[in-house]
């Protein structure tokens, strides 16, 4: 993927800064003494969990500061300091691109999420960042079901300049995917992006339709799907976390895009992802322009979260 443009580490600073300012409100006069007490630890964790982290990510940071030794006095910068190594070491694992490679192409990347969560602006903004790289790129609109879908991602993709295969409404997503595969292969497309329903009241008619367009796609290409990505929204904190667990379960995911961290105090629920789920978080979404999705610097998002960028 794309070099993250300039300007991109001040929109990540902008995007986390409610984040960063109710975790840095929950942490303040929290610092004391060399060696912080078990009082003073307890009150950091607490701080942790009701900024989003989890129970998990700040059980693990708690431990990790209880080993700390500080100078005579610790001062809430030390502090904030440590807590950002410890959220950078959480995210560094999981902080990875998501990379065209496969062969023969198209790559196949089926794209989920709840309706509401971002999904099919995400399509456009992944479109937008395979083309900064002169991938040659295709979408497929295989949500059939919510109405206006079709519409709205034929929308982004004439903004993001890429062609779309689509049907009618109500039509069988897997056709559209089979024809998309053919149109990707024979024209010498290298990522096809695969939109598809997010209709989560009926689990067990969304996991027939996921499967459904597997067999489709692996009678064309049997390495097909290459990605699952799940496009999960911030703004929902930890009820993020349990849409992970259900698409998990019922379309295989194997990476995930956090959006609209711009508009949110719960940006530490990527944290939580991270060390709850370890699966690759390929991208972040911090506002509604096209490049305002980028691979994410876990170095950089620790120390904005922590309040130190």
């Amino acid at each position: 993927m794309s070099d993250a443009p300039s300007g991109w580490s001040d929109r990540v600073l902008g995007g986390f800064r409610k984040t960063s300012e109710r975790l840095g409100e929950n942490l303040s006069g929290l610092a004391g003494g060399g060696k912080l007490s078990d009082a003073e630890l307890d009150d950091i964790e607490d701080a942790l969990i009701i900024s989003d982290l989890g129970p998990s990510a700040a059980g693990r940071i708690r431990a990790k500061l209880a080993e700390k030794r500080f100078g005579s006095s610790i001062t809430e910068r030390e502090l904030k300091e440590a807590v950002a190594e410890e959220i950078a070491e959480i995210l560094r694992p999981v902080a990875k691109p998501l990379e065209v490679t496969a062969f023969p192409r198209p790559q196949v990347i089926l794209v989920i999420g709840v309706n509401g969560s971002g999904k099919t602006t995400t399509i456009a903004k992944l479109a937008h960042l395979f083309m900064e790289d002169d991938y040659g790129v295709l979408l497929a609109a295989g949500d059939t079901f919510r109405a206006a879908a079709i519409g709205q991602l034929a929308t982004w993709a004439e903004r993001a300049g890429v062609d779309i295969v689509k049907g009618p409404e109500g039509g069988d997503p897997a056709s559209i995917v089979f024809d998309a595969v053919k149109q990707a292969t024979d024209t010498g497309i290298d990522a096809l992006i695969v939109d598809t329903a997010g209709r989560l009241q009926n689990k067990a008619e969304l996991m027939d339709e996921l499967a459904k367009i597997r067999r489709v796609l692996g009678r064309l290409n049997e390495a097909a799907p290459h990605d699952v990505v799940l496009v999960l929204d911030a703004t929902n904190g930890q009820n993020a976390l349990s849409q992970i667990d259900v698409f998990k379960e019922v379309a295989g995911v194997t990476g995930l895009i956090m959006t609209k961290l711009d508009g949110t105090a719960r940006g530490g629920v990527l944290v939580a992802a991270a060390e709850q789920y370890g699966l690759p978080i390929h991208a972040i979404g911090v506002g509604e322009k096209m490049e305002d999705l980028r691979p994410f610097d876990p170095d950089l998002v620790a120390r904005v979260i922590a309040g130190v960028a």
